[in-house]
């Protein structure tokens, strides 16, 4: 029983979810890019294809391999676009936290000037 509870408090964590999300929008968007990836490598090769008297890739003897290296040269690139997106507005995000001024600070420095501007006051 302590193992199945075990195993419960695991799939529930966040990570666990959060990754199981994760590859299902991975399945759906390998389609989309499969998608373009065919389309736009027919269009590009169409020229050799035809020359070659071949109606896709898949029909060369190592076609399947070159689409799956184009699929994942693909992905690869679209997720690398995505994390420098997200590391470049983190890293903005970071700058502009670090710009601005303690409240702290401020609030310790008014009131060390407040002080001062009381005690020329009453001398």
């Amino acid at each position: 029983m302590k193992f199945i509870t075990a195993f419960k408090a695991f799939v529930s964590k966040g990570n666990v979810i959060d990754l199981a999300i994760a590859v299902i929008i991975a399945g759906a968007f390998k389609e989309v890019v499969n998608s373009v990836v065919t389309l736009v490598m027919t269009n590009a090769l169409e020229p050799a294809l035809e020359k070659a008297n071949v109606n896709s890739l898949a029909e060369l003897p190592a076609g399947l391999v070159l689409v799956a290296l184009i699929n994942f040269v693909a992905i690869a690139f679209i997720c690398f676009l995505i994390v420098q997106s997200i590391e470049t507005a983190n890293r903005r995000k970071q700058a502009v936290e670090e710009s601005k001024p303690d409240p702290q600070a401020q609030l310790a420095s008014a009131m060390t000037h407040l002080t001062e501007v009381i005690e020329k006051m009453t001398l």
